[in-house]
């Protein structure tokens, strides 16, 4: 009986109808596929895979968070088919999977939709997937992918699980209540002197002084970080668009070896080029960086419990510098400042923060403090992350994979723009999610990331 850890709840917590928490991929196939062919994998794959047949069980009166049990997995439901009209062009497919990434998923059962799209130019087809991000993280959703691949990779069937019994629900809320002081303290203890450096947490009035006051002498002062004001920037709406592109893996790493630095440096200086041509034509680059969130996987942590092991931390995005090469060597100093404050900050401190408080007023806390960080001072404009991908071929039911987008979140915290970047078999897949009010011209940007690759080429 697996609890949703305090760091997934938040992913419930935060959703309405505008703060849609959805992350997928889009995996477009050489050739044609039946949707038998899906659903043979799919059934094959469900005992080794419990966020495919796991549902949320509430506890009740929301006195303490959700637990995860088996559920009878209708694939009738889960799986679908569909065709896009003639010219079935990549615009076509990214607005059908802007439609559906932005729906939200039905609670009630488990938390992952998949649907294969006929119709593509050239004979090809694709197959989106989305998951609720409570269930997994990018990398989790990348091992997701795998485990549809020819040959099936080992698997390993989990044990059946239920919610437990009313009774044991209630009394573990109880010691979780108990315990909620405890992880407040440890929060207060591990985190205070870094607490500048943590999203949202920075914005808090006095943060900064009591970081200073409790930071030993030897840790560098981190520079502030005010997120400038950008059409980015603010309360998304309920509607998204969706646009990818890809760029040669061998052309990044080719940079990356003549300026120094590491392929994800070139990759946010190829997304800052990107943005600051967005900017411009949109009459609206300021004159200050823009902050990006950089998703870091928690992983080879020993102490991360089990759910999304990811936290996020802010860095300077130099859209202000016309350079491509300054750019690039800016990116280069702040990745290594937010390597060395990621490495100072304790680990599970955003899990220790949501612990501290019972579930049902950190639901409410959650969503109030999202709602007024929102909509007066958000902390990012934007977010960039890089998934590690397999560097050779796969397939589905014999169907080569040509490409794996990645889909992901927007929020009125994080800004209407996330750029999430998957490398597979010597390419750069890039999948760019938008709210549609924000960024109409979404598909604009396939072309800034191009011209940005070559200004450094």
């Amino acid at each position: 009986m697996r609890q949703v850890s305090a760091l997934d709840a938040q992913f419930l917590n935060f959703e309405t109808a505008t703060n849609v928490a959805n992350i997928g991929g889009v995996a477009v196939l050489e050739s044609d596929v039946t949707r038998e062919d899906i659903l043979v994998r799919v059934k094959d794959r469900l005992p080794a895979i419990p966020q495919l047949r796991q549902r949320l069980e509430s506890v009740p009166l929301g006195l303490d968070r959700p637990y995860w049990a088996d559920d009878e997995v209708d694939l009738d439901y889960h799986v679908r088919e569909l065709c896009l009209p003639p010219p079935g062009d990549d615009r076509q497919l990214g607005e059908q999977v802007a439609r559906l990434h932005e729906r939200r998923l039905d609670r009630d059962r488990p938390l992952w939709e998949m649907y294969l799209i006929h119709g593509l130019a050239g004979g090809r087809c694709a197959v989106y997937t989305k998951v609720h991000h409570a269930a997994v993280d990018g990398i989790t959703g990348a091992e997701l992918l795998g485990a549809l691949m020819d040959p099936a990779p080992p698997l390993v069937a989990h044990e059946h699980e239920n919610a437990p019994p009313l009774w044991q629900m209630l009394a573990r809320s109880a010691g979780h209540a108990a315990a909620n002081p405890g992880y407040l303290l440890k929060f207060l203890v591990e985190a205070a002197p870094m607490l500048d450096q943590l999203p949202v947490v920075s914005r808090l009035p006095g943060a900064a002084q009591v970081s200073r006051l409790l930071r030993r002498p030897s840790v560098s002062q981190v520079p502030d970080l005010p997120a400038p004001a950008t059409p980015l920037s603010g309360p998304v709406s309920a509607h998204r668009r969706y646009a990818f592109a890809e760029l040669p893996l061998q052309d990044v790493k080719r940079i990356k070896n003549e300026q120094g630095g590491t392929v994800n440096d070139v990759i946010m200086a190829l997304t800052a080029g990107a943005l600051r041509r967005w900017l411009l034509a949109h009459d609206a680059l300021p004159e200050l960086p823009l902050v990006a969130g950089v998703p870091f996987s928690l992983r080879e942590c020993s102490d991360v419990p089990p759910g999304n092991q990811v936290t996020i931390m802010m860095t300077a995005l130099p859209t202000h510098l016309s350079d491509p090469f300054e750019r690039l060597a800016a990116v280069n100093r702040a990745m290594r400042a937010i390597k060395e404050r990621f490495g100072l900050t304790p680990a599970g401190w955003l899990s220790d923060l949501s612990q501290s408080l019972p579930a049902a007023l950190n639901g409410l806390a959650d969503r109030a403090a999202f709602e007024l960080v929102g909509r007066t001072s958000p902390p990012i404009n934007v977010v960039v992350s890089n998934i590690p991908g397999p560097q050779f071929p796969l397939h589905i039911a014999g169907v080569r994979l040509l490409a794996h987008y990645p889909v992901s979140v927007v929020t009125d915290v994080s800004g209407g723009l996330n750029i999430t970047v998957f490398s597979y078999d010597g390419r750069l897949d890039i999948g760019i999610t938008a709210c549609r009010k924000r960024v109409p011209d979404v598909w604009d940007f396939p072309g800034y990331l191009r011209d940005a690759l070559a200004e450094l080429a």
